[in-house]
């Protein structure tokens, strides 16, 4: 078998300008040198390896750099086409900062100066210390996912303003969340209210006649009782703490905003979901076969592994998406309780553990086995129960993907 020498090239990214060292094959140092992080400065790169892997007779490189938000993106794509590196055989790598920074811990000697973390990223790939080869196969994977990730921080930053919204909702009605006045807080007859008037005495002084009327409007006479819920309202805005006019009023500025921002999230969702979808018309999905999933959760899944065959097998696919537990050996003793990895792809794992809910309310068998977790232990039951459901859901998702069928349900085989 021959033993490949490449050239291992690491590029500490930064937004506006890179350090790139090449490294030899023995671990010496062959150059240093900063770039621009700019299409002219790639370029400066490119004929810096192409002279090193000239002038050393060496036919294999391996270029790594940090995940560092977008400011390597440019990179890893112009790297990938450009037709001087062709002729070589070539992995790019993205590394997990963690990853990086535990293995800078092991030196005792490192240099002070600017080129440290790029000589670190190297010597990271000479050891082996590294993750697979970045994918970038097929550019419809890595537009869907552009697609997937902007829906997926749409919704965390849905879900941090609701929280914000809750906080603001306990200064100006403190009871309403105790009460449990709406089953929905955030149904469109709750926002109205808590928009509408300006103050808890104010809703508690209102006419009855006249907010059973506000209710039916606003809910658009799907209450069944709408006097009863009016008699809620009022009685939760009795008991309410009261705010001193000033707070109060920038209280009502903040509840406005606030309802604003949630609006306009929804909204945004709800775009990313049909651009989703639309975009899901020209991938093969087979997990469109599992009931409940439906195009959005699937694409999340289908954009994050790319291609399947990358993974050897459904374990290193659960290590991938961060769905794997620690191993605890000594000797002849192994550990059964241990907690999950802290690496992983986080977009995955999200994609993964909603599907699974949704999963969980229309399969029987994925039902069954989520409730047999959940009464399994007496603490973080749900957690636990939804990341086991979850491992077990990656083998499906492992075997449809790798076999590309589709999908038939327990009680129809």
């Amino acid at each position: 078998m021959t033993q490949l020498n490449p050239l291992y090239v690491g590029i500490d990214v930064a937004s506006h300008s890179n350090v790139a060292y090449l490294m030899k094959p023995d671990g010496s140092k062959h150059s240093v040198f900063p770039i621009t992080n700019s299409k002219a400065g790639c370029q400066q790169l490119v004929k810096r390896i192409v002279s090193a892997m000239t002038g050393n007779g060496l036919s294999e490189m391996k270029i790594g750099m940090e995940a560092t938000s977008i400011y390597g993106s440019h990179l890893v794509y112009t790297l990938k086409e450009d037709f001087s590196l062709s002729a070589y055989t070539k992995e790019i790598h993205v590394l997990n900062p963690r990853q990086v920074a535990k293995f800078k811990e092991s030196y005792d000697d490192l240099p002070k100066n600017d080129y440290v973390d790029a000589y670190v990223i190297a010597d990271c790939l000479r050891f082996g210390r590294i993750n697979n080869e970045v994918y970038l196969g097929d550019y419809r994977h890595e537009a869907l996912k552009k697609l997937t990730r902007a829906r997926y921080t749409a919704v965390v930053n849905l879900s941090r303003e609701k929280q914000r919204f809750l906080n603001t909702l306990f200064l100006k009605y403190s009871t309403f969340a105790q009460e449990k006045v709406f089953s929905d807080t955030f149904s469109t007859t709750a926002l109205a209210v808590y928009e509408e008037f300006e103050s808890a005495d104010q809703l508690a002084l209102m006419d009855l006649h006249e907010l059973t009327e506000f209710i039916k409007e606003k809910g658009k006479n799907r209450f069944p009782d709408p006097d009863a819920v009016a008699k809620a309202i009022q009685k939760a805005a009795r008991s309410s703490y009261r705010l001193p006019k000033t707070v109060n009023d920038s209280v009502n500025q903040v509840f406005s905003i606030s309802i604003s921002s949630m609006r306009a999230l929804e909204a945004s969702i709800k775009q990313y979901d049909k651009a989703i979808a639309e975009q899901m018309n020209a991938i093969s999905n087979p997990l469109i076969s599992i009931k409940g999933i439906g195009p959005v959760y699937s694409a999340g899944i289908i954009a994050e592994i790319g291609d399947i065959h990358r993974f050897k097998n459904q374990a290193s696919l659960a290590k991938y998406a961060g769905l794997a537990w620690k191993q605890h050996q000594s000797g002849g003793f192994e550990a059964e309780n241990t907690p999950l990895i802290h690496t992983g792809n986080r977009y995955l794992k999200y994609y993964l553990c909603e599907a699974v809910m949704s999963l969980v309310r229309c399969d029987t068998e994925y039902n069954s086995y989520y409730h047999l977790k959940y009464k399994e232990v007496n603490r973080a039951q749900h957690k636990r129960a939804l990341v086991l459901t979850a491992r077990k859901f990656v083998r499906l998702v492992y075997c449809l993907l790798s076999e590309n069928r589709m999908y038939i349900a327990p009680e129809e085989r």
